[in-house]
C-alpha cells in the first residue's frame, strides 16, 4: 500500500531510513533498518514541535531536523519526512494506465477532472491499485465488449500536497545535512504500518485504522487490503484539552495533565467532544458499509490519545464496534539502548505514522 510520493529512491529501497513525523505538538521520529527479512528499530524520539506562528520555514525546519539525529544518535543519513493531514491530500480515482510520471502530469493540467478540486500549484504522486482476479463468470449474449487495454480506466490512489511545502521540506532536510529519500501523506502511514504488523487481519477483514491526533483525527477503512476510504476529522487530542480547560476554568496545562491522567471525574467533562468525534468516525464507516454492503468487524485506535482506556470506553459506546489499541512496532526487533527500550510500550502508539513511512522507502 506504500506510497512513495515523491520519492527519490525510484531505482532500489533503501536498508536503512531516518522517518519523521512532523505533529502540531511533538515530532516523532525512527530509525529503521532492514537486515535481510527482518526490520531492526535502532531508534526513535519524541520531541516538541517547533514554535511558529503561520509557516515552518525551511531553515527553522533544518535546525529541528539536526535536533531530531541528535536524539536518534545515528548516522544515517537518508531521510523521510511526514506531511500532515493538512497540507496533503488522498484520494481514489479512475485513470487510463500511462506511467507514473504521465500521471502526475496529467493530474497537474486537470486535477478538476480526476480529483474533482481544482489544486493549482499541487504536486501529485501516484499508485496503481493492483486488480483483484474476477470471479469466473458465463459470457452473456448482451455482455460489453472490453475496451482497448489503452482506454481501460484503472483504480488509483493519489497523493497530493503543495509543491512550496514539499521544496520546502527537501530544502531542509539539505540544511540538516540529510539525503531526501521521499515525503509522504500522513494518512498513509497509519496503512503502511498496520500492514506490517497484522498482515492476516490486513489481509482478510473489513477494519477501521483511526490516528488521534493533536488537531485532527484521521480514519482509514480497509477492505480486505484494500484502502476502500480515507477521511480527515478536524477534531484531535487538543480539543479535548482545550474544552476540557474551558469546562474547568483551569490552564491548558493543567487540563493536559487531567487528560493524560484520565480519572473518572473527568468523563463527564469529555464525553460531548469525545461524542461528537465519535458521531464524525460512525458516519465514516456507515458509508463504507452502505456503499460495499460490508460491515466494519474491529476498529484499531492510534495515537498519544488513543493510549487513554476512558477515550476507548467511549468511542467504542459512540461506534458500535470493537475498539482496541494495536502496537506498530511489533514486527521490528528493537536494537535500542536499555532506557529507550523500558519506554517503547509507552510510546510506541504515537510512533505509528512514522514507522509507516519508513516502511514505505524500505
Amino acid at each position: 500500500m506504500a506510497l512513495p510520493f515523491l520519492s527519490n529512491s525510484t531505482v532500489k529501497k533503501r536498508d536503512s531510513i531516518i522517518a519523521v513525523d512532523l505533529g502540531g505538538r511533538t515530532t516523532k521520529a525512527v530509525h529503521l533498518q532492514r537486515k535481510a527479512d527482518r526490520y531492526v528499530l535502532s531508534g526513535f524520539a519524541v520531541l516538541d514541535a517547533p514554535i511558529y506562528e503561520k509557516t515552518l520555514s525551511a531553515d527553522m525546519l533544518g535546525e529541528h531536523l539536526k535536533s531530531v539525529c541528535h536524539a536518534l544518535d545515528t548516522r544515517t543519513k537518508f531521510a523521510t519526512l511526514v506531511i500532515s493531514a493538512n497540507d496533503s491530500i488522498v484520494r481514489h480515482t479512475e485513470m487510463p494506465l500511462m506511467p507514473i510520471e504521465d500521471m502526475r502530469q496529467v493530474l497537474k493540467m486537470n486535477s478538476k477532472n480526476y480529483l474533482q478540486q481544482d489544486l493549482p500549484g499541487y504536486a501529485f504522486d501516484c499508485y496503481i491499485t493492483p486488480p483483484k482476479a474476477p470471479a469466473a463468470t458465463a459470457q452473456t449474449p448482451d455482455a460489453k465488449p472490453k475496451l482497448p487495454s489503452g482506454m481501460q480506466r484503472h483504480r488509483v490512489l493519489v497523493g497530493g500536497a503543495r509543491r512550496q511545502v514539499v521544496e520546502d521540506m527537501q530544502e531542509a532536510i539539505k540544511n540538516a545535512g540529510l539525503i531526501s529519500d521521499s515525503v509522504m501523506p500522513a494518512l498513509l502511514g497509519p496503512v503502511n504500518a498496520f500492514e506490517m504488523a497484522l498482515p492476516e487481519v490486513f489481509a482478510k477483514e473489513n477494519v477501521a485504522l483511526i490516528d488521534i491526533g493533536f488537531k485532527n483525527t484521521t480514519i482509514c477503512i480497509l477492505k480486505e487490503g484494500d484502502l476502500a476510504l480515507s477521511r480527515v476529522v478536524n477534531i484531535g487530542g487538543d480539543n479535548l484539552t482545550a474544552d476540557l480547560a474551558t469546562i474547568l476554568s483551569i490552564s491548558y496545562a493543567e487540563a493536559e495533565g487531567l487528560k493524560v491522567g484520565m480519572t473518572s471525574e473527568v468523563q463527564p467533562h469529555l464525553e460531548p467532544t469525545v461524542a461528537t468525534l465519535g458521531r464524525e468516525l460512525r458516519a465514516s464507516i456507515d458509508f463504507f458499509e452502505h456503499q460495499h454492503d460490508k460491515t466494519v468487524s474491529q476498529v484499531f485506535l492510534a495515537g498519544g490519545t488513543a493510549g487513554s482506556e476512558l477515550i476507548l470506553q467511549l468511542l467504542q459506546a459512540e461506534l458500535m464496534v470493537e475498539c482496541k489499541t494495536w502496537n506498530p512496532t511489533s514486527f521490528t526487533q528493537p536494537a535500542l539502548p536499555p532506557q529507550q527500550t523500558a519506554e517503547l510500550d509507552a510510546v510506541a502508539s504515537q510512533l505509528t505514522v512514522a514507522i509507516g513511512a519508513a516502511v514505505a522507502a524500505i
